[in-house]
Formats: C-alpha cells, structure tokens, sequence
C-alpha cells in the first residue's frame, strides 16, 4: 500500500479531488461546527506553531475558551495533549472531530496552524475561518509545489477565501501580515475588511520600537495609529518580537484592551518547544530547537552569535522524502554560521541515508574531521557532544524539536531529544567524581 501511494505524485488531479472529497465528508460527518466559531488560521513557513501557542495562551488568560492545534500539541479548553500525528495540520476528520468536542464544551475559538499541504489537497474545504495570520514566506514543501510562485499562490489561497464566508457576530474577517517577509505584495492586492500589518519598519501599521534587553527581559513599545502598548516579556530571541507582534494584532481584532495585552504578556513566561534551553550544571548552553528550513536556522543562528559563546555546535539532518532542494541551503547556513557541525540521524521515512547525506554534503565547505562529523545515530551523536561540552560552549540540537516520535526507513521509534539530552546529563551528574 505504501509503495503504491508513494508512485502517485502528490499533485496528481485524481489524489486532490480524493482529498476534497475527504474533507467535505468530514465537515458533513460532524455537521460543520466551524459555523459557530471563531476560526484563526496562522500559517507560512515559519514560527507558526509558537505564534499559535502564544495566541492561545495569552487568549486564555483573558479567560477565553479556546481550542488550538499545532504540528506539537493540542489545547482544548483546560486540557493539553501531545500531538503525536506527524503531521502539522491534521487529517480532515480528525480536526473536525477535535472542533465538534471543542464547540460541545463551549470553545469560542479555534487556532489552527495550517500547512501548505493542506491548502493544496483541499482540506480547509467548507471551514468558516475568520482570521488569516501570516507569519513570514521562505523556501519549503517544494516537492509538493515544485516552484516557489506555487507555494505563494497556494498560501495566498486562504487569503482569497476569507471574505467569502459568512461574517459571524462583532468578528471582521482579518488579516494579519509580517511585513518582514518576501512575497507580500500580492497578499496587500487582496480584499479584507480589517488589515493588521506588523513589524519594526515604517509601513506597519503595527510596529515594535525602543527594543532592548534588559535584566533578562525584552522590552519594547507598540505603536499602533491609535494607542502605544508597553510590552515587557520573558520571552527571548528577536524571532519572538515577531510572534509577540503577530498575537497582539489578534488581540487587537478581539477588541482586547491595551492594558490587558500588557498583563497577558508580562504573565506568559515560556513558549516551550523553540529555543528551549535545557538546563544543566555543566558551564553550557544547550538548546532545542525545530528549525528545518534556511531563514529558520539562519534567524536561530544569528540569535546564539550574539552571546559570544567559545563555540557553536549545531547537530542536524535533512528529512527524508521531503523537498531536496533546500538541503544544500540549509547546510551552508549551519556550516557558515556554527564551529562545530554534526550531521546526524532524523526523520527519514522511506529514502536511504546515504541519499539523504549524498543531498546535504553540496552545502558544505569543510571536510570531514575538520569540526564537521557525520554520526548516523542520533542518540550517539547527541550523548558524544553532551559529553564534549566545555565551559562557555553551546550546543544546538535542531529539527526535532518536540516531536515525540522518529521515523526510521524500519518502523517508528519513541524519541524525544530534550528526554535524552536530560538522561545524558544525568548520568554525567551521578558519575562525576568531586575532588
């Protein structure tokens, strides 16, 4: 069965109408209980699944039932789950099962974090969404869209959409846009009733200034046409000014006051899942991270060469069966932009190992032993670094994240990197003899 779905392209006329077919019947199935909510799609490239996690979070705090589902976890109202699918947007009956049980428990809100295979295969057929957030546009899913003008024009999709369904009670259709972004133009050609454009530059509407970093805080100011907002936040890293900016544009859709948005955010101390620092007694930095794409490892990078660590290492992989060609991209970035490179086991689904290092090595410039390693094991490549660490050094582990689950060319394998770095450090605690 698997080698026969793997022989029919994913943009085959006949698998996109079995995908429409699918979701239609889903909405049916469960009597469309997108009607009688807010939907909020935030998708791109990028950031999405942080920038969901925020919205919903912050929203719950101003005591709203919410239900959201990300390529990590799912929320519904007071209870949260590990999204152990794979995939970042759900299977059509799945999510409109999620969103039934949501509405039955009176969730007035649905953050969903949308992925360009789902807009192509139809999948978002009949869902009454409301709000369109856009994240940022780089490279990705070019085996499924083969060109870049493809990819926009399929995001661009939703955007087209949104003013065509029924506007629900006190909810403009909404849009929020990074302007820090390629590609952008032809999403402000589009019709809408409310646009929110954000970033720090002078033709966003809503935009960050003053930024600075102070006792281990981020600070900055919001200026928008018609209110300034203070916003002080744990939360780390420049990417997450972005995020912060995105969210607060959906609040302000929410009518919610300037003064609430600065207590939500001030009380929200840690998005897990990006960046997350795993702490430990060695005089290192550890973190995990999801990055996968070029402006993603590029933006997590650049962040940790401001902290003048005594080195970088980056352990990372390519997944299998996915678009190749941003794999050289990629790997020119962690080679330009890391002491240290440890290429090393993922998700490699049915394509050999050796045909996905074949794919990578183009993008790198040093040879092997010269700070680059190839560890095919993940666990060993990862317990070799934990165990090589000196003082002041900081070790990225990439790609992973949170996922819980890794699939090999075999079977699927219980995997949680931050788990093992944890277990890693332990052991190293318990065996260190004090002199």
């Amino acid at each position: 069965m698997w080698s026969l779905k793997s022989m029919i392209p994913l943009d085959n006329p006949a698998r996109l109408f079995y995908h429409k077919l699918r979701a239609v019947t889903a909405n049916i199935r469960y009597w469309f209980p997108s009607k009688n909510m807010i939907i909020i799609w935030v998708t791109w490239t990028n950031w999405k699944t942080t920038t969901c996690n925020i919205i919903a979070k912050w929203l719950r705090k101003a005591w709203k039932k919410v239900f959201m589902f990300t390529t990590v976890n799912v929320i519904l109202w007071d209870k949260e789950i590990v999204n152990n699918t794979k995939m970042t947007s759900p299977d059509p009956f799945l999510l409109q099962k999620y969103l039934k049980a949501a509405k039955d428990q009176g969730c007035e809100i649905a953050i969903i974090e949308t992925a360009s295979h789902w807009i192509k295969m139809h999948r978002i057929r009949w869902l009454e969404y409301d709000v369109c957030v856009l994240t940022n546009i780089t490279q990705d899913h070019l085996d499924l869209h083969r060109t870049m003008k493809d990819y926009v024009k399929t995001k661009l999709r939703i955007f087209k959409n949104l003013i065509s369904y029924k506007r629900k009670p006190w909810m403009k259709k909404t849009w929020v846009i990074n302007m820090n972004s390629n590609y952008i133009e032809e999403f402000l050609e589009q019709t809408y009733d409310s646009l929110y454009k954000y970033w720090t530059a002078w033709d966003a509407n809503v935009r960050a200034e003053n930024i600075r970093f102070e006792n281990w805080l981020t600070k900055f100011e919001i200026i928008t046409a018609w209110t300034i907002i203070k916003i002080e936040t744990p939360l780390k890293w420049n990417f997450n000014i972005e995020n912060i900016l995105a969210a607060v544009c959906v609040f302000m859709a929410f009518w919610i006051s300037s003064e609430k948005i600065s207590e939500m955010v001030r009380e929200v101390v840690l998005v897990p899942w990006r960046m997350e620092k795993v702490e430990n007694d060695i005089w290192a930095d550890i973190f995990v991270d999801y990055a996968h794409t070029p402006d993603a490892l590029e933006k997590v990078l650049n962040s940790l060469k401001q902290y003048n660590y005594k080195k970088i290492i980056t352990v990372f992989w390519a997944t299998g069966s996915r678009d190749k060609t941003k794999r050289p991209i990629m790997w020119s970035i962690v080679d330009k932009l890391s002491d240290v490179v440890i290429l090393t086991q993922d998700d490699d689904y049915a394509e050999k190992t050796e045909n996905i290092i074949k794919g990578i090595l183009p993008g790198i410039k040093r040879k092997v032993w010269e700070n680059f390693w190839i560890i095919p094991t993940r666990k060993e490549a990862i317990e070799a670094w934990v165990f090589a660490l000196e003082k002041w050094d900081c070790l990225l582990v990439a790609g992973k994240w949170d996922e819980h689950m890794m699939i090999t060319n075999d079977w699927p394998v219980d995997w949680h990197d931050k788990t093992i770095i944890q277990n890693i450090l332990k052991w190293i605690k318990e065996n260190t003899i004090v002199k």
